[in-house]
């Protein structure tokens, strides 16, 4: 690992001093490491620090097989392994050609919003502990491991799936998916109001997060803001609705957004994005095709010469991947484009002024996952 080098500021007030947050902090999520100058209690300067978990993940896929490469996609995004491997199934089936039958479209649309739903829950959680509250924790995990059940039930693993293939999947839904994903979305509306009840629209919750964090609009998408951070800036971008996959086009749903581009803002889209991944799901279960789970691809898979970028909406934002193809069997450059990264870059403008406190509030409403920062 690279030894980070720590930029003092040029010049520090007699009242002024650096506070380490992190790489072991809790309410940094993971290993990062965010160098703060502070005036007392309140933050005047913000450098985030990575390379603590660094594993060079993209020069390893530049060493595999295409074939060999989506175990490592899990991983990228552990809390939605699922978008993270569409994206990459998605871009190698672009550059070869290759044309899915609609049942796997729909398969791929159920197991993203199905991750969406369970990453949400994840972020909805933490976000208590941080905050304070522990009860809202348990009640979150008692969806999500439905959701995890059903994960497991279709590909045999909960957290790192590797399910999707380039083509289509590993195995077909078994006969049981459906019956228990309905049983799943029946009550997933009501729990999620649950939810705001117990924490987002609390007086305490709303006094900790109206106003706190704000960016405004223009700002958000010059610094390439993206997902639910950008859209609490009242930025109704989506990558399933502006450039469509996997026969997004067809399912009805809205795109929530916020007004003011605080905390609170962005916590509550994602409180509405699970209403309408689950307006998402009943869709895709009602239409559901019959057909092929997969399509004949080569044993060997050879891309031609040429570049391609496919991307998805995660629940973070825009998640995409660059391949550069030189024919062979191994990308010649490989590059994944993760929303947290550019997420985080804007903390700096969100958090000058206020309380340590609040900072802890700023960087939960992000939803950071480290790996997607450092790759």
């Amino acid at each position: 690992m690279e030894e980070t080098t720590l930029t003092v500021p040029a010049r520090l007030t007699s009242d002024e001093f650096l506070l380490n947050m992190g790489p072991q902090h809790p309410s940094t999520h993971g290993v990062l490491r965010v160098v703060l100058t502070m005036d007392g209690e309140i933050v005047r300067d913000v450098q985030p620090h990575i390379g603590y978990i660094h594993r060079g993940v993209e020069k390893l896929c530049e060493r595999r097989r295409y074939d060999q490469i989506l175990p490592y996609t899990d991983r990228i995004d552990y809390t939605s392994p699922m978008n993270a491997n569409l994206a990459f199934v998605l871009a190698v089936e672009k550059l070869m050609g290759i044309q899915v039958t609609s049942k796997v479209d729909f398969i791929r649309v159920i197991m993203a919003e199905l991750t969406r739903i369970a990453s949400h829950l994840l972020w909805f959680a933490a976000f208590c502990l941080d905050v304070g509250a522990f009860t809202p924790f348990m009640y979150a995990f008692r969806e999500r491991e439905e959701i995890l059940a059903l994960l497991e039930l279709a590909s045999g693993a909960r957290i790192t799936t590797s399910y999707l293939r380039i083509g289509g999947f590993m195995y077909d839904l078994p006969a049981d998916f459906f019956p228990r994903l309905s049983k799943l979305l029946a009550h997933i509306d009501r729990r999620v109001a649950e939810y705001e009840t117990l924490l987002i629209d609390s007086v305490i919750f709303i006094a900790r997060t109206r106003g706190v964090g704000v960016i405004d609009r223009e700002s958000a998408i010059s610094l390439g803001m993206t997902g639910p951070a950008l859209r609490g800036s009242n930025a109704p971008q989506d990558v399933r609705r502006d450039r469509p996959y996997c026969g997004y086009s067809a399912f009805r749903f809205e795109i929530p957004v916020g007004a003011h581009g605080d905390s609170w803002d962005r916590s509550k889209v994602r409180m509405n994005e699970m209403r309408q991944s689950a307006a998402i799901l009943r869709q895709a279960a009602e239409g559901y095709p019959e057909g092929d789970f997969k399509v004949k691809v080569p044993r060997v898979i050879q891309p031609p010469a040429g570049e391609v970028y496919a991307s998805v909406e995660g629940p973070r934002g825009e998640f995409g991947v660059y391949i550069v193809s030189d024919g062979s069997d191994k990308p010649y450059r490989f590059k994944m484009r993760a929303a947290s990264f550019s997420n985080l870059h804007a903390v700096r403008e969100m958090v000058r002024g206020l309380k340590i406190a609040d900072l802890v509030i700023v960087l939960s409403s992000l939803d950071t996952i480290v790996p997607e920062i450092d790759r």
